[in-house]
């Protein structure tokens, strides 16, 4: 692919972090394929994709938000861009087709069900943000290329459509055996729908164990987290790290004797299949998970943790296992054993990967 000043893919967003893993793992694949990489979103620009050119600034109020979605699809020159965010899709579809670029959509969760997670989001105060997800979902599906997540994503039809799953990029791991106390490590957002509270209870009731909280926190939950984890009861055993870049992150789970799952039964994750499970397994990370359905599925067939319903019957799962190894050695072995034989090697972002080189070489 020949270089010329503009890049060839620009990724936009006013919500990401640029240490977002879809980011850095849509970024690997592209850049395998030789496209050259430009990334505009929130954090620290260290953060983000190695190798890509990264603009990143701090995450500001609503009013801030706004007017980056107006002016940020202006700012990338790139040939192919592309938004992973809902609110930033009229706009993006808009200056697209004036400047005949490429314009690629992500939508990588079900946003509607994810504002009925969302307190702010609810009442006539919400409307606003509820109406902008709808009208992002029926603009979504008139882009060049429409990329879900997962297959019950909505749009379910547009001008071209592909899933992209959230599958490990086993570049960004650290598989290793455990060693040291019995530890236990959760990746990924941090807020009490996502099982926050009710892992740090967890593992108070499990003495010997300590807890690795890998990602960002709620602010609305940031106050009461510190205040538990500071109590005698949990002094010096659950250490939060905030968010990583996500080889940076994986790092943090070497030697981890077991990992947590213990999403609550919300509209947004009734549904929805956590990239940390694959990412758990594909470590030889046990995985303690809540019995969610499609979690329940993977975990059973793979036989590489355990399912609980409570946070007593969890704590009581952590303290047999560090009483008793063995279970853990076995469950280690199912977990490497399904992801090596189920996960494949070329993964769902090499797909987007190519669909988006053959948008740029006009072959769509």
């Amino acid at each position: 692919m020949s270089r010329s000043t503009a890049p060839d893919v620009g990724i936009i967003t006013t919500g990401h972090d640029v240490a977002d893993a879809r980011l850095h793992k849509i970024t690997a694949a592209l850049q395998h394929r030789d496209l050259s990489v430009e990334l505009w979103g929130l954090g620290d620009a260290a953060g983000g994709p190695a190798g890509a050119v990264v603009h990143a600034g701090p995450r500001g109020n609503l009013v801030q938000r706004l007017a980056r979605t107006a002016v940020l699809p202006w700012r990338t020159k790139a040939k192919v861009v592309m938004t992973v965010d809902p609110d930033m899709i009229p706009v993006t579809r808009l200056v697209t087709a004036l400047r005949r670029r490429k314009f690629v959509v992500d939508v990588h969760e079900d946003y509607e069900r994810l504002l009925a997670d969302r307190a702010w989001a609810q009442g006539p105060a919400g409307l606003p943000a509820r109406m902008i997800v709808r009208a992002g979902s029926k603009l979504a599906a008139g882009a060049d290329l429409t990329v879900v997540a997962d297959s019950h994503l909505a749009p379910h039809q547009a001008k071209h459509r592909i899933v992209v799953q959230n599958l490990p990029n086993r570049g960004f791991l650290a598989p290793s055996p455990p060693t040291g106390a019995p530890r236990a490590v959760y990746v990924g957002d941090l807020r009490r729908s996502r099982g926050l509270f009710d892992m740090v209870e967890t593992v108070a009731a499990a003495p010997d164990w300590s807890l690795d909280l890998i990602g960002p926190v709620a602010p609305s939950d940031r106050d009461e987290l510190e205040t538990r984890v500071a109590r005698p009861d949990l002094t010096g055993r659950v250490r939060l790290h905030g968010r990583q870049p996500p080889a940076d992150a994986w790092q943090l789970t070497k030697g981890a004797w077991a990992s947590l799952a213990m999403l609550q039964p919300t509209p947004a994750f009734v549904e929805a299949m956590p990239s940390k499970i694959y990412e758990y397994l594909a470590s030889g990370l046990p995985v303690l998970s809540t019995r969610l359905p499609r979690q329940t599925k993977v975990i059973e067939e793979s036989g590489g943790g355990v399912l609980v319903d409570s946070v007593a019957e969890a704590s009581e799962t952590l303290r047999r296992w560090s009483a008793d190894p063995g279970e853990l050695e076995k469950l280690r072995d199912h977990a490497l054993q399904w992801a090596a034989d189920q996960l494949p090697t070329n993964t769902p972002y090499d797909d987007l990967a190519d669909a988006i080189l053959n948008l740029l070489r006009g072959t769509a």
